[in-house]
């Protein structure tokens, strides 16, 4: 890459605490570039910017016509999160650029904070073409030398993939292990997705995560890498015509985000992407409850004669539409009754909500491979009593979560909208599970382009509007949009905890999420899983999920939701009740957080102030190696005495050959108090600390 020479017009701006230093210019050819120094060395060197549509071309040809530039200080509190009050300190920087024959202008809108920058493109009416259909984005992030990558393949439709830890030169070796899922995975191995994080090489290593900001109205961005010149380019998931995004102007694009430090920790801790949002839309958010469920889902995955379906019929025969004249096949646990012992075993441990998959009407629809794919969202099958259900959980003081699995026939959900929130709101439901499962209908999308940017956003907003929550899975990979829509409370948008039960995942993808996939907003990861080996059930199934039983505790920390699952069958929880009684005290809302210590890929250790009261909890994973966590309480107020029960590996304890074992103790802790506490391989411990009375 050759160095940037600055211009006379170039622009300069540092971060609040000078760490960060940032260059705009244009070059001879009028093709605007950034750069960007972090501590006084180049971390980003010369990097295009720049947006190419069919009717306007705008990277090159531009001056730099005018630039603003202000400083903001100021603080927000979210609804829920990691922290109860979050600072937005930042120095903006607005370069106005104009380019005649045509006449066309944007402007690219910089803030740089102390943990790192973002930037959007915004386009002002132009004095032609406002209708814009854009094909490709040029805007680069690129280093210097071969530096340590930390990704997932370049995919328009999925995002469930293990994480590669390689460099730029090894990518496509590393991407070859991965089966392709479509055209955006290219055949060379060099497209990745974001959020991706880099580690620079040398003795002090620099941490950087790229991602993007309040996406909306336009695609999700995928990076094309130059494994050579180590560069990446962005490149935007197109519909199958092959036009990224359909635009009339004026509009500003998602924000492109860089975080960066030197500490690991920082990563973990910002709040870049949040910030970078806008505020809260909703007035009154009263009615958005953080919460933790059981539900009727994992005993479909770890048994093969269960299932979603109703019956068996449907497919012998397929002119039938009454479900009540077909027979049950006698494996649906989305039943009244079974449904009614998940509500008795949440009332009795305090958890807040129950989950019922397979409810509805459709699901041997979709087995049967039809083209329409349509599930009914206010038609449950004959053996699940709504009503009945509706007042037992009532009753017992617990809600239950809907669930709307599409098929990804995200058109058709969108028709029924109305009508299945108001179905929700009729029978006391307040929350509901999304899926988009499948190919997406309509047959020109793909699960990240505008379309369905746009659709999962709109089920948010129109969700408000009944007072719904939702949790979406299969959707776009967040973008801290749950700042502005936070009844939005998790998405899935990764590999997640079911995948324990298709192969397992290694104990390193906990210890990488939270600084990829996280960065955007919560993720409903499933934890709690006690019986880790799925052979015990006898039903063919050999998986074994990457975890001692302690880890799934410590998720609860490390990966933190506003919405937790408790994710095991009640039976298992019974068996181990002294370790359940972590997951039936653990918050899932904060007033503060502090990352004590962090190593993508390998451990992280987090402390949590409790919202409501003035507990603590801290939560320590690692990878398969057994270490260490350094655990000093210096965040604990001075002069006040805490119980810490400890949920700890035994000795023994091994995620391969001995993940139950575990024990649990007292001690008491003060701020001065420093513990060595040891981690068993993929092991992790869990703590609770109250004050003394």
């Amino acid at each position: 890459m050759l160095a940037a020479t600055l211009t006379a017009s170039a622009t300069v701006i540092t971060s609040p605490s000078g760490n960060l230093r940032l260059n705009v210019d244009v070059d001879t050819s009028g093709a605007p570039f950034y750069t960007l120094d972090y501590k006084g060395k180049q971390l980003v060197e010369k990097s295009l910017l720049g947006i190419k549509s069919d009717e306007t071309d705008f990277t090159q040809g531009f001056a730099i016509a005018g630039t603003d530039t202000t400083t903001v200080d100021r603080s927000w509190q979210p609804v829920w999160g990691e922290y109860s009050d979050v600072r937005d300190h930042f120095r903006e920087l607005a370069v106005k650029l104009k380019a005649a024959n045509p006449d066309r202008e944007m402007t690219v809108r910089f803030r740089l904070f102390d943990d790192g920058l973002g930037f959007r493109y915004e386009f002002p009416v132009q004095p032609k073409n406002n209708y814009q259909t854009v094909r490709d984005e040029v805007t680069e992030f690129n280093f210097a030398d071969n530096h340590n990558l930390y990704c997932i393949p370049g995919d328009y439709d999925t995002d469930e993939y293990l994480w590669s830890k390689t460099t730029f030169t090894q990518l496509p070796q590393a991407m070859k292990s991965y089966r392709r899922h479509s055209e955006a995975q290219r055949a060379d191995g060099t497209s990745i997705q974001t959020p991706m994080l880099i580690k620079t090489t040398g003795d002090k290593p620099v941490y950087v995560n790229i991602h993007e900001a309040a996406l909306k109205g336009y695609p999700a961005m995928l990076l094309d890498v130059d494994t050579a010149a180590y560069d990446m380019k962005t490149r935007l998931v197109p519909d199958r015509l092959g036009v990224a995004a359909y635009l009339q102007l004026p509009f500003n694009t998602p924000w492109r985000t860089l975080i960066v430090s030197d500490d690991a920790r920082d990563i973990l801790a910002s709040q870049l992407i949040y910030n970078l949002n806008d505020p809260c839309a909703i007035e009154d958010t009263s009615w958005i409850k953080p919460q933790k469920f059981v539900g009727v889902w994992w005993e479909m995955f770890v048994g093969n004669n269960r299932t979603w379906a109703y019956s068996n019929d449907w497919l012998a025969k397929p002119g039938v539409t009454d479900y009540s004249k077909l027979e049950s096949n006698g494996h649906h646990p989305a039943n009244t009754e079974n449904v009614k012992k998940y509500i008795d075993f949440a009332a009795k441990h305090g958890i807040d909500g129950v989950l019922v998959e397979g409810w509805n009407e459709g699901w041997e629809d979709w087995a049967s491979y039809r083209k329409n794919r349509q599930f009914l969202f206010d038609k449950p099958y004959p053996d699940f009593d709504v009503e009945e259900l509706r007042d037992y959980a009532k009753e017992k003081g617990v809600k239950i979560i809907m669930h709307h699995e599409t098929a990804a026939n995200a058109a058709d959900y969108a028709l029924q909208l109305d009508r299945a929130f108001q179905y929700m709101k009729d029978n006391n439901y307040d929350a509901v599970k999304t899926g988009y499962v499948g190919a997406i209908i309509p047959r020109s999308e793909h699960h990240t382009s505008q379309w369905m940017v746009d659709h999962v956003l709109d089920v948010a907003k129109r969700a408000a509007d009944y007072q719904i929550m939702v949790d979406s899975h299969e959707a776009p990979r967040p973008t801290g949009l749950c700042r502005t829509w936070p009844n939005w409370l998790a998405q899935e948008s990764a590999r997640g905890g079911e995948f324990e039960s298709m192969g397992g995942n290694p104990p390193s993808h906990t210890c990488i999420l939270p600084f990829t996939r996280l960065k955007g907003g919560p993720m409903d990861y499933t934890p709690g899983l006690f019986e880790t080996r799925l052979e015990t059930y006898g039903e063919g199934k050999k998986s074994q999920a990457g975890s001692t039983l302690v880890r799934q505790l410590a998720l609860y920390l490390t990966m933190p939701s506003p919405l937790q699952m408790a994710c095991d069958l009640p039976e298992n929880y019974e068996r181990f009740p002294d370790a359940f009684k972590f997951i039936e005290d653990v918050p899932v809302d904060w007033s503060y957080s502090k990352y004590l210590e962090a190593e993508p890929y390998e451990y992280i250790t987090v402390a949590r102030r409790d919202k409501h009261s003035d507990d603590w909890y801290v939560g320590a994973i690692t990878d398969d190696k057994a270490r260490n966590a350094n655990i000093d309480f210096s965040f604990l107020p001075a002069g006040v005495k805490y119980e810490a029960t400890i949920y700890e590996d035994a000795k023994d304890a091994d995620w391969k050959t001995n993940p139950q074992a575990y024990k649990i103790r007292k001690i008491s802790v003060t701020n001065k108090t420093k513990l060595k506490q040891r981690l068993a391989p993929g092991g992790g411990v869990a703590i609770r600390l109250v004050p003394r009375k």
